[in-house]
């Protein structure tokens, strides 16, 4: 008889593997087997699971948004403010286990998928839906209605962009200097709406 809650243990230790084989790889291109392998399972079990590799790509994003999402949520939970929440959402984008070369691979290799693959777009649309939500949330708090729509796609634009030039450059700014500088343009754009005013 099967141990109760085996078979998330086994899903997520495979959602992990998955997630070190594509930072390895540096794409998709790595085969159910592999991931199978590094989790200690056989590839049958796998497919028992999620069936295609596709299904176990779109498990994983579901994973690492879901782990974002919590950590956004806690972050915004120990704010007393707007701006303090924001720069949680910021801090919680660039924090170490979200910055690691294996999240920003499999995070690149979700934006490219996004093109090819209805299911994924639909999740992409979903994270940067909840992503924008949260940042007008908190910016029509400091900021008129219009202003907030495009401070927070400017935001959003550099949380993702870093992600990309982090992902694709040698040269590309570390975390801590990346989140200084969203930071800067968060301050700087409500500077200029408060004078504004």
């Amino acid at each position: 008889m099967p141990k109760i809650g085996a078979e998330a243990v086994r899903r997520k230790a495979m959602v992990e593997a998955a997630i070190v084989e594509i930072g390895e790889a540096g794409s998709l291109d790595v085969t159910v087997s592999q991931i199978a392998r590094r989790a200690g399972m056989s590839p049958a079990l796998a497919h028992h699971y999620f069936g295609s590799k596709d299904q176990m790509f779109l498990a994983t994003m579901r994973y690492i948004l879901k782990v974002y999402g919590e950590s956004v949520r806690q972050g915004m939970a120990g704010a007393s403010s707007p701006i303090e929440r924001l720069h949680a959402i910021i801090d919680v984008s660039f924090a170490p286990d979200q910055f690691a070369r294996e999240i920003v691979a499999a995070w690149l290799t979700f934006y490219v998928r996004a093109l090819q693959s209805e299911p994924a777009s639909r999740l992409l649309q979903l994270y940067a839906r909840r992503l924008h939500s949260n940042l007008v949330f908190n910016l029509r708090q400091l900021v008129d209605g219009e202003q907030a729509q495009a401070i927070a796609q400017g935001l959003a634009a550099m949380i993702d962009g870093f992600y990309i030039r982090h992902a694709l450059q040698d040269f590309a700014p570390s975390r801590d200097v990346v989140r200084a500088m969203v930071i800067d343009y968060l301050d700087l754009c409500v500077s200029r709406s408060a004078a504004r005013g």
